[in-house]
């Protein structure tokens, strides 16, 4: 069985996208119809921007989602997905190309998505970090010692978890985890702690524009971040949506669920590299490809 994975926030790159624009003329149509949605050429700072401008959220997301489906589109005819899944913003990705959004609703939702989470970041000093080669359950533990906000927000795979939260307490939890045998503990250059409670002004600036959109029965099950677990129902795909952006992406189990339910190979749709080789850490030996 085929699953199709969309990357996250954090594989931009300038240029993205490009090759799709000057090549296909469905891919370009979609393009075009993006830069009306948004009121600005996005394409402009895909194609010919600075990492500066791919780095602001407003950007970054809307670029993503769409390098991610409008590929996903180009390759319906060629292939298609049995299950899908997306790391974060990916999940709107999956969501679009399993029918369970249109393309432009899916858009108009990442924008806003982007700017609530950036209105969020501006609120109070929060970040993220990464930390390595340590149980998810010993860095769980140090997160619920640390006074202050931080959580874990992404258990990527095993040994790679990232935390989220207030700037003390990530400070905090990144000195208790490399004392008790982290190979690093680094914060990263984001623009505040995603899914974590820092994100609740966010999450219920989104909840309104998620509960008017249409959500329809997707194609084949969407495993989402929440519960790592497939959806098809319209009602639990938007309340999941919702809870996202306070709650961890839970990728390791996601991967694992999908292997268990007959996912025989995973193919990355967008930019990056990124989701095969966390795949390959979480299943070992289990065909990964890409297509960029």
């Amino acid at each position: 069985m085929k699953a199709f994975v969309f990357p996250g926030q954090g594989a931009q790159f300038v240029g993205m996208g490009k090759d799709l624009y000057e090549n296909n003329p469905v891919a370009r149509d979609m393009f075009e119809k993006a830069n009306e949605i948004l009121g600005f050429r996005i394409t402009d700072l895909m194609f010919e921007g600075t990492d500066e401008d791919l780095r602001q959220t407003k950007v970054t997301q809307p670029a993503i989602f769409l390098h991610s489906v409008i590929l996903a589109k180009t390759l319906e005819n060629e292939i298609k997905p049995d299950m899908a899944a997306g790391h974060s913003l990916g999940e709107f990705s999956a969501l679009v190309a399993a029918g369970a959004l249109t393309f432009e609703d899916g858009l108009r939702l990442v924008s806003a998505r982007a700017q609530a989470m950036q209105k969020a970041c501006e609120m109070k000093p929060s970040t993220m970090a990464a930390v390595l080669a340590l149980p998810d359950e010993k860095v769980e533990e140090i997160c619920a010692s640390v006074d202050g906000v931080v959580v874990c927000a992404n258990y990527n795979c095993p040994g790679q978890l990232v935390i989220s939260g207030e700037e003390p307490a990530i400070d905090a939890a990144c000195e208790k985890a490399l004392a008790a045998g982290a190979k690093r503990a680094m914060k990263l250059k984001v623009g505040g702690a995603f899914h974590s409670p820092c994100m609740e002004p966010a999450r219920a600036e989104l909840a309104e524009a998620i509960e008017k959109t249409p959500v329809h029965t997707p194609v084949c099950p969407v495993y989402q971040n929440v519960d790592a677990l497939p959806h098809t129902d319209p009602a639990e795909i938007k309340a999941n949506l919702v809870a996202q952006l306070t709650a961890p992406v839970r990728w390791t189990q996601t991967v694992q669920n999908m292997v268990a339910d007959g996912a025989t190979e995973f193919i990355e749709i967008g930019p990056g590299k990124v989701l095969q080789g966390l795949i390959g850490k979480i299943a070992r030996g289990m065909e990964t490809s890409g297509r960029q």
